[in-house]
């Protein structure tokens, strides 16, 4: 017998999401140490063994890395869901991450490019991905004075969404919701000079296959398809989160060279691998990025 989909908006999800406000409201009662503290640690001593979040990172890492010891993998798995914990309750406090960041230092030759655009009207895609807090690198930009539309993924919970999103319009608009009527939204923004962001990292059943960390994953092309359409700027930036897990650098990279859509996404990722390489357990590795199955 078929196996029925599950439905969402149900009791469970009505559930989940009252349970994860409770959890976020309690955090954003304490200092902000505290909470970026606390949520780490809850996430990758609690949360990301019970719900498999340890043991996704765990086999991405024996895919990529098989003569890796098993300690090793264990100690990035378990700093990876604490990343991601301080990124999620870091994320959901804008008013507090723009405070954050007001005084954020910004490096990298591609910050006097993007600056110059901003004066000339020049289009700007800006890409980054799931590495250290992707969030951080936007903010300190929007106190700049910058404006950076966004596309979003819907959460499958449709309660714990509403908020959500309303969190990611605070930071800076316009967002766009992820489809057909968001991406045409995104570009005519784009098209008339303004800056916009996309993440690349992420698994696209209907992507192309390129290489990424050695092994091929299906890829989105449309970060650099968007900007050869709209000839803006394709421009990566990365935060590095700091050993006491609350500052970070920012760096505005040089812009790629416009070529083909594929060509690209692989200077976008070989950009990314570098990061890695670097610190790898900064990178989401609880994301199913090369395979449905890991």
């Amino acid at each position: 017998m078929a196996k029925k989909a599950k439905k969402h908006g149900g009791w469970q999800d009505w559930l989940s999401d009252r349970i994860l406000r409770g959890l976020i409201g309690l955090a954003l009662a304490l200092p902000w140490e505290t909470r970026v503290n606390m949520m780490g640690w809850f996430t990758s001593r609690v949360l990301a063994p019970l719900v498999g979040y340890r043991k996704r990172a765990m086999a991405n890492l024996a895919y990529i890395y098989p003569d890796m010891p098993e300690g090793e993998r264990l100690r990035i798995a378990t700093a990876v869901a604490d990343n991601a914990g301080r990124t999620m309750i870091e994320n959901y406090d804008t008013q507090a991450l723009l405070e954050r960041t007001k005084d954020q230092q910004i490096t990298g030759a591609g910050l006097e490019i993007i600056e110059e655009a901003r004066r000339n009207g020049t289009p700007v895609m800006m890409v980054t991905a799931h590495f250290a807090n992707f969030e951080i690198p936007r903010a300190a930009l929007v106190n700049r004075g910058f404006q950076i539309g966004g596309l979003y993924r819907p959460l499958a919970n449709p309660y714990f969404n509403a908020h959500y999103a309303e969190n990611m319009k605070r930071l800076s608009g316009p967002v766009f919701e992820q489809g057909n009527k968001g991406t045409i939204g995104l570009i005519r923004h784009i098209a008339k000079g303004g800056f916009g962001v996309l993440l690349f990292d992420i698994y696209a059943s209907g992507g192309i296959s390129l290489p990424f960390m050695g092994k091929d994953a299906p890829t989105i092309t449309s970060a650099a398809e968007i900007a050869l359409r709209t000839k803006a700027l394709l421009v990566p930036f990365f935060a590095t989160r700091h050993a006491d897990g609350i500052h970070f650098d920012v760096e505005i990279e040089t812009p790629i060279s416009a070529s083909t859509p594929e060509e690209m996404t692989r200077e976008m990722n070989r950009r990314l691998e570098a990061r890695i390489a670097a610190h790898p357990e900064q990178w989401f590795w609880i994301h199913r990025r090369w395979s449905k199955s890991l």
